[in-house]
C-alpha cells in the first residue's frame, strides 16, 4: 500500500507540476510577461559575451547613396521577427488591401543564421549590426552574401518604381538632394502609337544594353547609353520615357535644370542616383537657347560623358528631350554624348489611324478618306491635340472625327509640311487647334485647361525616325 501511494503522490505532484507550467506559460504569453523576461534573459547573456558592432551607413563619403543600406533594409523588413518587435510601422502595400511592417527608428530586430544570433539596430541614417565576436569569422562574410541573395530576389520580385525630382537645398544631409514618389505611368511599348519594326528596333537597343555589361567593360567603355528625343511638344516624348522605363524596370530621375546651381551641383545630383536608373533632362534646348540656367555648357558637355559620368555613371540611361536640335551645339549631339536620336514629328494618316483605334475603337470610317486627302495636302496636328479631341468627343466617333477634321483644316494647314523630307521640326513654338463642337472653339479651350496641351501623361507616341549612332552587337 505504501508503494501505490507514493506512486500516486508522485504522479499527482507531477501532474500539478504541469498544470502549474502550463498556466504559468498562459500567464505569460496572454500578459506580454513573456517579452519581458526575453529581454531580461538577452539582457543577463550579453554580460557573458563580446560583442562587436558593423555600421551601414546610408550615405558615403562623396554623398553617394550606399547600396549594400538598402539591400540590408529590404532584407531586414522581410523578417517575420519584424513582427516582434517593440515599435513597427505599418503601410498599405502596392495593393489597397496590402498591409506591409516597416522598421521604426531606434528598432532592433533579431535574426538568425548559421546558429549564430545577430542582431540590427535601426539608428538615424545608420543600420548597426551587431554580432558576438566568437561567431564574427563564421557567419559574418556568409552572412552578408545571404543578405545580398535574398535582397535581390525580393527586388526582383516586388519591384516598384519611383520617380525622383530634385530639390534646392542641397545642403540637406538627411535626405540628399533627391524625393521620389512611385511612378506608376502606364505607358508601355505595347499601346505606344508607334510602328511595329521601329517599336521592336527600340526594345531590342534596349535590351541589348542591359545584357552587354561586359562587352562594355571589354572595350574599356562605360556601360551606359544616351538617347535624344526631339520634336514638338505633344508628340509623346515624355510618354516614350515612360514606356522605357517601364520596359527596363529602371528608376527616373528627372533633373530640373533651373533647380541647379552651378556644374559641381549638377555631377552631384548624378552622383546621388542609383544604378538601374534613367536620368532625364527635359527640353534641354530651350534652357541652351535662353541661357536660363547656371549650368555652363561645358558643365552639360562634362555631366554627359564626362570623368564623373565615365566612373560613377554605370548601368543608366539618360534620356535628352529637345523641341528642336537645330540650333543647339553640335558637340552636344556628337556620338558618345548621344547614341541614339529619335524624331518625334507631329501626326501623319498612319499614326492618327493609330489614335483612331486606340481612342475611338475604329480601324476603318468613311470620313477616313477625307481625313487623309488633308494628311497629304500638308496639315497636321500634334498626337496630343488630336488624341485630346478623341477623348472629348469619345461617345460619338463620327462627331470626334469631324472635330479633328475641323481642326486640321483650321489650325493644321501646312504644319505637316514642316516634316517632308526632315528629321528635326523648325517650329519651336506651341501648336494651336481649333476644336470644332458646336461651333465652340474647344482646341483653344483645351489649351487652357491643359497648358497648352502640355499633356505628359499620354499614351501615344507617332512614328519616329531611328538613327542608331553605336552598335553593341
Amino acid at each position: 500500500m505504501a508503494i501505490l501511494y507514493n506512486l500516486f503522490v508522485l504522479i499527482f505532484s507531477l501532474l500539478l507540476t504541469s498544470v502549474f507550467l502550463f498556466l504559468f506559460r498562459v500567464v505569460l504569453i496572454k500578459t506580454g510577461l513573456i517579452y519581458f523576461v526575453k529581454k531580461k534573459w538577452r539582457s543577463i547573456e550579453d554580460w557573458f559575451h563580446v560583442y562587436q558592432f558593423f555600421k551601414v551607413p546610408e550615405f558615403n563619403e562623396s554623398m553617394q547613396r550606399n547600396q549594400l543600406y538598402q539591400k540590408v533594409l529590404v532584407y531586414l523588413n522581410s523578417l517575420t521577427s519584424i513582427e516582434d518587435s517593440d515599435f513597427t510601422n505599418l503601410f498599405t502595400g502596392k495593393k489597397p488591401s496590402e498591409i506591409v511592417l516597416r522598421l521604426d527608428p531606434s528598432q532592433i530586430i533579431e535574426d538568425d543564421f548559421l546558429g549564430a544570433k545577430i542582431f540590427w539596430i535601426n539608428e538615424e541614417q545608420n543600420l548597426v549590426l551587431k554580432i558576438r565576436k566568437a561567431d564574427k569569422r563564421r557567419v559574418l562574410r556568409p552572412y552578408l552574401q545571404h543578405i545580398h541573395t535574398v535582397s535581390d530576389e525580393l527586388d526582383e520580385k516586388n519591384r516598384e518604381l519611383k520617380l525622383y525630382v530634385n530639390v534646392v537645398d542641397k545642403h540637406d544631409g538627411q535626405n540628399g538632394r533627391w524625393r521620389s514618389v512611385p511612378f506608376t505611368h502606364p505607358s508601355s511599348f505595347e499601346n505606344l502609337a508607334m510602328e511595329s519594326d521601329l517599336k521592336n528596333k527600340v526594345k531590342s537597343d534596349l535590351y541589348s544594353f542591359v545584357k552587354a555589361k561586359q562587352y562594355y567593360h571589354r572595350l574599356g567603355r562605360a556601360w551606359k547609353r544616351s538617347y535624344l528625343l526631339y520634336g514638338p511638344s505633344g508628340t509623346g516624348k515624355s510618354s516614350f520615357i515612360a514606356a522605357m522605363a517601364n520596359f527596363l524596370s529602371y528608376d527616373v530621375y528627372d533633373i530640373d535644370l533651373s533647380r541647379v546651381s552651378d556644374d559641381s551641383d549638377l555631377k552631384f545630383l548624378l552622383l546621388q542616383s542609383t544604378t538601374k536608373s534613367l536620368i532625364v533632362i527635359e527640353d534641354l534646348d530651350r534652357y541652351l537657347v535662353e541661357k536660363s540656367m547656371a549650368v555652363t555648357l561645358p558643365g552639360i558637355l562634362s555631366f554627359m560623358d564626362g570623368i564623373l559620368t565615365s566612373g560613377c555613371g554605370e548601368e543608366r540611361v539618360m534620356v535628352f528631350t529637345m523641341n528642336s536640335k537645330d540650333h543647339v551645339d553640335p558637340a552636344i549631339l556628337r556620338p558618345g554624348r548621344i547614341d541614339v536620336h529619335l524624331h518625334f514629328p507631329l501626326c501623319n494618316f498612319t499614326s492618327f489611324k493609330t489614335l483612331a483605334n486606340s481612342y475611338l475603337g475604329l480601324r476603318d470610317h468613311k470620313l477616313f478618306p477625307q481625313v487623309e486627302e488633308i494628311f497629304r495636302n500638308g496639315a497636321s496636328l500634334s498626337p496630343a491635340e488630336i488624341s485630346e479631341l478623341m477623348i472629348a468627343n469619345r461617345n460619338s466617333p463620327s462627331r470626334a472625327l469631324k472635330t479633328v477634321i475641323s481642326a486640321l483644316q483650321t489650325d493644321g494647314d501646312g504644319r505637316g509640311a514642316l516634316n517632308i523630307g526632315r528629321r528635326s521640326v523648325e517650329d519651336n513654338g506651341e501648336p494651336s487647334g481649333h476644336f470644332y463642337k458646336e461651333g465652340i472653339n474647344a482646341v483653344k479651350e483645351l489649351k487652357k485647361l491643359y497648358g497648352l496641351l502640355r499633356v505628359k501623361s499620354c499614351r501615344q507616341s507617332p512614328s519616329l525616325d531611328l538613327i542608331s549612332r553605336q552598335n553593341e552587337g
